[in-house]
């Protein structure tokens, strides 16, 4: 389904349980315009709806951080990939070559087989850790024969670089597999999102009509709120918007 539809159906469930509880408050629960609690009702909402406020601003920030670092980590391990390559062509065949078509083949591996993975939040398989350890194993094995700096430089190169690569695409795939929000969060943002929904019916003063819009305006932006936190929960999603736009760069710098 649609992301919009989805998110349209949250918030209207959101406004239709807000408009039954101020419903039900005011013809069952409270009599109409009492305005009395308003003053103690009022300090007890700043300091409920404060808090929820802040909880659900602080988890908004940490997952639009989380994609950010996501992203600069995928370039970053893009990166590596083709220094390595590049680092390596300085080395004898068949080492050269090699490593030149296994970093094209990872490439490959990244984007059209873990990339997925990612984003249908499944366990990352496939022969990126295999292809790795082969070119560290082709960067080991070359031999420099003529005692020349250089090229003994651009293998310790290659070889530094590898090990970055291996950490980078360590970090990417722990990532994937430790994505999303706890129970004991969840039960936190939920819980306090409904409590505070609930408080705002205890404000007197307003015709009937105008307290079912206040208190339904109020839950349905802190389902959007919610919702926004559900889908940025992955950040390798098609909601986050992160592609392997490092990768597909890569595979056309390495030919």
């Amino acid at each position: 389904m649609n992301v919009y539809v989805t998110g349209l159906l949250w918030v209207a469930g959101a406004v239709a349980l807000g408009a039954g509880i101020a419903f039900l408050v005011r013809r069952v629960g409270l009599d109409e315009g009492r305005p009395d609690n308003n003053e103690a009702a009022g300090q007890v909402f700043t300091i409920v709806g404060g808090l929820q406020a802040v909880l659900v601003s602080f988890v908004l920030i940490s997952l639009f951080d989380g994609v950010t670092q996501a992203g600069d980590g995928a370039s970053s391990e893009a990166h590596s990939l083709v220094a390595t390559a590049w680092a390596a062509d300085a080395l004898p065949e068949p080492a050269r070559s090699e490593v030149l078509r296994l970093s094209r083949e990872y490439a490959e591996t990244v984007i059209e087989r873990e990339w997925p993975q990612l984003q249908a939040e499944q366990e990352v398989t496939g022969p990126g850790w295999t292809q790795l350890d082969r070119m560290r194993v082709a960067i080991a094995d070359a031999r420099i024969d003529t005692g020349d700096e250089w090229e003994s430089g651009r293998k310790a190169e290659a070889q530094t670089q590898l090990v970055t690569l291996y950490e980078q695409r360590e970090a990417r795939v722990a990532e994937s597999a430790d994505r999303g929000l706890g129970p004991v969060v969840w039960f936190v943002l939920a819980l306090g999102s409904f409590i505070t929904v609930v408080l705002s019916n205890l404000f007197g003063g307003t015709r009937l009509w105008t307290h079912m819009i206040l208190v339904t305006t109020l839950a349905g932006m802190i389902m959007l709120l919610l919702f926004a936190i559900y889908q940025l929960q992955n950040p390798f999603g098609d909601d986050a918007k992160l592609g392997p736009d490092a990768f597909e760069l890569a595979r056309e710098r390495l030919g």
